[in-house]
């Protein structure tokens, strides 16, 4: 079918995200000649960056029936290496194990430090891609392809559309979506004063506070939630390194700790709990105030790989600052100091990268535009949209963290968290035709990470179990296209529907059920 080269394969995926790895597991164990090209050197994306503590039955509602297939074989494998439990909660070291184990065992040839060209990196025609061309100069073929990335980057280099940002609640009919003024969740309760000179705003705004304005409720705008590391410490002498203090430390930076804590802000603060095993937390930042830099990670989504470098570096060079602040600045109360102190650097994690996360929770990225696109009328219950083509479920809420911080009313205030949102919503069928390009822009790539949705209808797929469900289906979808040498847009449901059940796929619930 192709011709014989020696970088040939019948299915390629792309990424280091869960959907990639398990996308790749299925593809192998399906019998396909498949290739996992991974931009640098790890498998499992923020699985194995410090997201231990898994979004599963940690709510009221109680999500892990959604959970199957190769998904509940990670967090079965997982339980059986701590000798027990459901799996959730794991150190990142043991996530990448497992993922490491399963993509040996299924055979997947893997191809590290395989990063694409930004430019000229997919070779295409007509509407099917040809090749791939990385930086290091390596170039594979293959009939189907699969972008296993967060970012959608192998789908925007092919040329498929796609959007960022928040589209605003009238592109969609929806009521979530775009700026949102009645941001009370995660909200400051206490009056800060945002100006360097507190009362005078011509004087300047305090570090992390954007000089952004107020947009109509429910306007489009360019942003996206905030981003941040999920920061594994560990309390254990042992396996502890100190936190130091970082060369580029710029005390300035933490102005708006000091007066949230001198406007007596100590209670409630965030602070390390031993959250997974080893002795370790996996703290994230979805607090009032936290770690997250709101407003800074913008250009993510469709930013280069030098811009995207440049926000990494400084959400890490803030990020190590701000627990040095927390644990030695006097203006920090006693009780919150005390918090911080037995908590360092695990030897075990990360040992490449001096003991931290190798990437960003990339919490939203491109979203690619088809001919399905998830909405929030989607996840609404009762509404009469329900896909007939259901590759997976969406159990989740509709969660979107604030995408600024700003000044409102001469306080600062944090802008666009919504979590459960004013509606009775429900878990979902996710449609095939949501991973899927339009036909007349390419006809041979499937997109499980980065796929056709608003920004509040990936607020709900953005999980990481829902990711590796989303990885695996698109594997036996690509089967199909590869076996039967068909586009993935000619892959009937009907076919595609019983490959997924008996790889034990969850595809549906009782999706007309609110969830409260």
């Amino acid at each position: 079918m192709l011709a014989s080269l020696s970088h040939q394969f019948q299915i390629c995926v792309y990424g280091d995200s869960p959907s990639a790895a398990t996308a790749a597991v299925q593809a192998a164990r399906n019998g396909m000649h498949t290739v996992l090209a991974v931009p640098g050197n790890h498998v499992g994306g923020i699985l194995v960056n410090g997201l231990g503590s898994n979004d599963l039955d940690n709510h009221a509602f109680k999500n892990s029936v959604a959970v199957g297939g190769i998904a509940s074989e990670f967090y079965t494998r997982i339980a059986q290496a701590y000798g027990g439990g459901n799996g959730f909660r794991c150190e990142p070291h043991a996530a990448e194990q497992v993922f490491n184990e399963l993509l040996n065992e299924a055979g997947v040839e893997m191809r590290f430090d395989h990063r694409l060209k930004e430019y000229n990196g997919v070779e295409k025609s007509d509407t099917r891609i040809t090749a791939l061309i990385f930086e290091n100069g390596a170039r594979i073929e293959a009939h189907t392809f699969i972008d296993g990335t967060v970012e959608g980057d192998l789908m925007a280099f092919a040329g498929v559309d796609f959007t960022v940002g928040r589209e605003g609640n009238a592109r969609y009919g929806e009521s979530l979506n775009g700026v949102v003024h009645a941001s009370n969740y995660r909200q400051f309760e206490l009056a800060i004063d945002p100006y360097q000179t507190p009362g005078d705003p011509v004087s300047g705004l305090i570090a992390t506070i954007q000089d952004q304005p107020l947009l109509p409720n429910g306007e489009a705008d360019d942003a996206s939630m905030g981003f941040c590391f999920r920061m594994v410490l560990c309390n254990r002498p042992e396996n502890r390194l100190p936190i130091k203090q970082p060369a580029n430390y710029e005390d300035s930076d933490y102005e708006i700790y000091r007066r949230y804590f001198a406007a007596g802000g100590a209670d409630g603060f965030f602070v390390p709990m031993e959250k997974i095993p080893g002795g370790k937390t996996d703290i994230g930042s979805w607090h009032d105030l936290s770690a997250n830099l709101y407003g800074y990670s913008h250009k993510w989504p469709n930013g280069t790989y030098a811009e995207r470098a440049s926000i990494y570096q400084q959400h890490r060079d803030f990020s190590l600052g701000l627990i040095w602040f927390l644990q030695n600045d006097p203006s920090v109360p006693e009780p919150v100091r005390a918090a911080w102190a037995d908590w360092g650097l695990p030897k075990d994690e990360f040992t490449d990268n001096d003991h931290w996360p190798h990437q960003l929770y990339v919490r939203n990225g491109r979203r690619m535009v088809s001919d399905w696109i998830i909405t929030e009328q989607d996840l609404t219950a009762g509404h009469s949209k329900v896909a007939d083509d259901p590759i997976a479920v969406a159990f989740w809420p509709p969660d979107m963290h604030h995408a600024w911080r700003i000044a409102r009313d001469g306080k600062i205030w944090n802008e666009g968290f919504v979590f459960g949102g004013n509606l009775n919503w429900r878990p979902f069928g996710i449609s095939y035709r949501a991973i899927r390009p339009k036909a007349s822009q390419c006809t041979n790539l499937l997109v499980p990470s980065a796929l056709s949705s608003s920004y509040v209808g990936y607020s709900a797929v953005r999980i990481e179990w829902t990711f590796m469900t989303l990885g695996q289906s698109a594997a036996c979808a690509a089967t199909l296209a590869v076996q039967n040498d068909l586009p993935v847009q000619a892959i009937k449901y009907a076919d595609l529907r019983p490959e997924l059940v008996k790889h034990r796929q969850i595809v549906s619930l009782e999706t007309n059920c609110a969830v409260s």
